[in-house]
């Protein structure tokens, strides 16, 4: 038996649920009256089992049996993918490297001042426990001299 479902072919506007798109479907036609021609669209929700579809795509979906209360299609396939909203994803992907690099080599220039402030002070804490063991107290000199 033949497939006789409808197959609509539209653009995804919107990918931000889980498993569900939204596809704007634009047709034209000629007005009967004034014989202009008129544009028209329909966005539809559909089911993205795979979350392939991004916006900008352009894909075929197909009717199905009614999966929510506004979900009556399914995406069957993508026709065209919108290479320009991809690549603009893969450059941010991209510098994400470079600005970890260097917040990493900020953060290891103040671990490395901290480190040297830490052993200046531990320098001077081992120099006066140093003078309190050999006796070169400087509050006992003070005392002898009132």
């Amino acid at each position: 038996m033949a497939n006789t479902r409808r197959r609509l072919t539209g653009e995804v506007v919107s990918n931000k649920m889980e498993k569900t798109v939204v596809v704007r479907v634009q047709r034209s036609f000629r007005h009967p009256l004034y014989g202009k021609t008129v544009h028209s669209s329909t966005k539809y929700m559909a089911h993205d089992e795979t979350n392939a579809c991004e916006i900008g795509d352009e894909g075929v979906m197909v009717e199905s049996r009614p999966l929510s209360k506004n979900k009556r299609w399914v995406v069957e396939r993508v026709l065209r993918e919108d290479e320009s909203k991809r690549a603009t994803v893969l450059d941010t992907v991209a510098a994400i490297p470079a600005a970890v690099v260097d917040a990493a080599e900020a953060v290891a220039d103040v671990a490395k001042d901290a480190a040297k402030k830490v052993a200046k002070t531990a320098k001077k804490a081992a120099e006066k426990v140093g003078d309190v063991f050999d006796g070169d107290d400087d509050d006992d000199e003070e005392d002898e001299d009132d």
